[in-house]
């Protein structure tokens, strides 16, 4: 005995890395949000192979200011003085020299960046990177960089050059890169509010979207130019394009724009509002934040340990549901805990394991292995997190099922006449209609079948111009072509993806112009690598779902559209193809070097780099960038497979359950709502041997996910899951959709609603453009088309 207990030390050693990565892993402290800090955000914008261009943008700056400064510093001078040179340094962007207007730019740029040739500390960088910015905006920076930026992308001599050369590097985009910043640093600094803003700094900021919402001199939003550099970046026209600065600037664009999430929450509730809707039964934001994370699966160690010791027990009897929950018993209807799960193969992934935190069960557990726990020492939950739905589908479903049964017949979608069911019925329905949920999207599908059908009676159709309706009929005639752009850059970025000769090269804006000689290069560059392609993945899965987000609140149709372009690109199996990796890994991966960040690096001495160091990374429990961006994917998928039937299948057919169920090891609450909402959606088509496989994954998924009454997600007994219909629901949705846009932004001028004349003194005194040689032909017109025509004159008596 002392032997095998000796050899199970071993091996619990030996694994000690697996086990660590599920069972040992603490709760991570994350907090969703609509970004990381400031000083994060902006730190991502350079890549540690730009470090070289600060003190270029430094010396730019100082070749100009010191002679006119006259031995004083930037931030001694006054506010005129401050605009006096500023207005010099955008005189010098409207030369002819393309070398003068860089490096005017980078001038411009190092004042974007906060002088931080002048300052002491991290917090004196970000303080005056903020103020130059508004100063920046207010004296017409952005739009003299718009004109520069568009001048750039058009210009086919260096789009000729980079299609030539074998290797893109750093320098096929230098005014490219610095144009990009200095937009990016100035939407970011303008676009947060604080308390301490001065007034002037509110109004700038209104004035600022409302710009970029609603353009003033061109028809177009500034988005959809940065959409279309994404595009021409895909196609290959452009390969030398900084795609990492251009998807973090359309980001922040959009979520300066339309709103972050909180704002979208407002906006829902006005809305509501303004339908005459009840309120929302809670705010979801709130309810996540405040939900705790489930225990993560056990490892393999631990599950061959805890076999062991229930191979000697007597099989217990049948026990509440509550007890397998709260004690963390294991399934009374399996006979193996690590059962054979048919998809999963050798995966011994038992799902979550109740939600018990991993402190309290080694606190409980092995002090009382045979008896019960005291009932005392149990918190038992106070309530589910959600509101239970129901939908007006969901009623009329029911009380179909219940006239066929008692009565023979169906009313169709009547749900007020009762008569001939029982009581228990009319107590059902009831309770059915108290939680009865119309979302805007119910009404918007409504107005717009209504809408069909009376064109003429009900008229125009009164359309808010909001930044996301302008945004929307910008994009809508190129929107499949930039998801297909903005997937193929994911699919490029995501870590399980492998080289292929046909992929788009996303590193042009990272790799040097001479590649690393040395060990400790070769690390740099690395880590520089996989932080670049990191924050490409947060900026595309967090752009996609802003505008899924934005689109469903704006018109339900247009979130459609969006959602139907992305499945049709291969979105879902892209998603499945990410987390197909270990996700333990990705989100705690150290895939930074916190000296070389902006603006650390540019106020303290860098130390000596070693290959321990850079192995080290830092201290911090998780990657904050790398779970957001799993969190977003999470949040796309549910978004495109909600009540979506064909889609689910989807999920089933590429074999996602044990995909997201590896998902589950992340201690994180948030994270784990999606996926099990995503197992929730699949689970009646899994089957009853996955069901009983995974009783712990079913039993959070009743403690976590809301629940919709009449929804036998766990029995498979739905009456929409018919396979047949599935190509049926797509074809429908995408003629309703094409109907949708043809009458909201299609405007045909011989359109058979067109308003028709019908007084004879008008139509005869209309002045007609004739062709010139008419009058040569007239006659034999009037031969051939009247004279010769006899006119039947009882049918035209007939339809007078």
């Amino acid at each position: 005995m002392e032997a095998m207990d000796f050899r199970r030390e071993e091996l619990r050693s030996a694994h000690g890395a697996v086990c660590r990565g599920s069972v040992d892993f603490p709760t991570v402290e994350f907090e969703y949000g609509d970004t990381d800090s400031r000083g994060a955000e902006l730190a991502e914008l350079y890549s540690y192979t730009e470090e070289p261009e600060l003190s270029t943008n430094r010396r730019c700056f100082e070749e100009e200011f010191c002679p006119q400064a006259r031995g004083r510093q930037w931030p001694q001078l006054d506010m005129a003085q401050q605009k006096a040179h500023i207005l010099r340094l955008l005189e010098g962007l409207e030369v002819v020299s393309r070398e003068r207007r860089l490096r005017a730019a980078r001038a411009i740029l190092y004042l974007a960046q906060g002088v931080f040739g002048d300052c002491e500390s991290e917090g004196d960088v970000l303080h005056w990177s903020r103020h130059n910015s508004f100063l920046l905006y207010q004296l017409g920076t952005f739009s003299a960089f718009l004109e520069l930026l568009s001048m750039e992308i058009d210009n086919s001599q260096a789009c000729s050059s980079a299609l030539r050369k074998p290797a893109i590097s750093l320098a096929d985009s230098t005014e490219l890169r610095v144009l990009l910043s200095v937009m990016y640093l100035l939407v970011e600094n303008i676009r947060v509010e604080l308390e301490t803003d001065p007034p002037e700094w509110k109004s700038c900021r209104e004035t600022f979207r409302t710009e970029l919402s609603f353009p003033v001199r061109s028809d177009e939003p500034f988005a959809l130019l940065l959409f279309t550099m994404v595009t021409k970046f895909c196609s290959g026209h452009a390969p030398h394009f900084p795609m990492k600065k251009v998807l973090l600037l359309l980001w922040k664009v959009l979520l300066f724009t339309l709103g972050g999430f909180e704002a979208l929450q407002t906006m829902k509730v006005r809305r509501r509002e303004e339908l005459g809707l009840p309120p929302l039964p809670e705010d979801s934001i709130q309810v996540m934040r405040s939900m705790r994370a489930a225990s993560p699966p056990t490892c393999s160690i631990e599950l061959a340990e805890q076999q062991q010791k229930r191979g000697h027990r007597s099989r217990r009897p049948l026990m509440k549901q509550d007890s397998l929950d709260i004690y963390n018993e294991r399934d009374p209807f399996k006979n193996d805990e690590a059962g054979v799960d048919e998809e999963e193969g050798d995966e011994v992934d038992g799902g979550i394991e109740g939600e018990l935190d991993l402190m309290e069960r080694d606190a409980l557990l092995p002090t009382i292995p045979a008896q019960r726990p005291p009932i005392e020492r149990v918190l038992f939950p106070k309530g589910l997190p959600w509101a239970p739905k129901v939908r007006q589908k969901d009623i009329e479903h029911f009380l179909e099922a219940s006239r066929n049964k008692f009565i023979g017949f169906t009313l169709g979608q009547d749900t007020e006449t009762l008569i001939g069911l029982p009581r228990p019925i009319h107590e059902s329905v009831k309770t059915l209609k108290q939680h009865k949920y119309i979302s805007i999207s119910d009404v918007q599908i409504k107005n717009e079948e209504e809408l069909e059908k009376c064109p003429m009676s009900l008229g125009e159709e009164e359309v808010q111009e909001t930044p996301c309706e302008v945004l929307y009929r910008a994009i809508l005639y190129n929107l499949p072509q930039y998801m297909i752009a903005l997937l193929k850059i994911l699919l490029a970025a995501a870590p399980t993806s492998k080289a292929k000769t046909d992929s788009i090269n996303i590193l042009a804006d990272v790799l040097p112009e001479e590649m690393p000689i040395t060990v400790l290069q070769s690390m740099k560059l690395g880590i520089d690598v996989n932080r670049h392609k990191e924050i490409i993945v947060k900026s595309i899965s967090a752009l996609l779902l802003l505008l899924l987000k934005h689109f469903k609140l704006n018109h339900i149709y247009q979130f459609e559209y969006v959602s139907q372009h992305l499945v049709f690109a291969n979105c879902i199996p892209l998603i499945l193809k990410f987390f197909n990796q270990n996700i333990m890994s990705y989100i705690t991966a150290k895939n930074s070097i916190s000296v070389l960040d902006y603006p650390h690096c540019t106020v303290h001495d860098l130390p000596e780099l070693t290959a321990e160091s850079l192995e080290a990374g830092d201290n911090n429990q998780f990657c904050w960038r790398n779970l957001f961006s799993c969190i977003n994917l999470l949040r796309i998928l549910n978004k495109l497979t909600k009540w979506k039937h064909s889609r689910t299948m989807m999920l089933v057919v590429f074999k996602s359950a044990p995909i997201l169920k590896r998902a589950l090891k992340v201690k994180q609450a948030m994270m784990q709502l999606y996926v099990l909402k995503l197992l929730k959606i699949q689970t009646k088509y899994l089957g009853r041997q996955w069901r009983k496989s995974n009783m712990k994954t079913m039993s959070a998924i009743y403690q976590k996910v809301r629940h919709r009454m009449n929804d036998d997600w766990a029995y498979g007994n739905d009456i929409d899951a018919r396979p047949w219909d599935f190509q049926a629901e797509e074809c429908t949705l995408r003629a309703s959709i094409e109907a949708f846009n043809s009458r909201r932004y299609d405007k045909p001028q011989d359109s058979e609603f067109a308003p028709v004349d019908n007084c004879l003194q008008s139509v005869l005194g209309q002045r007609l453009e004739l062709p010139e040689d008419f009058h040569y032909s007239y006659e034999l017109w009037l031969e051939r088309e009247v004279f010769s025509q006899p006119i039947r004159w009882e049918e035209l008596l007939r339809y007078q």
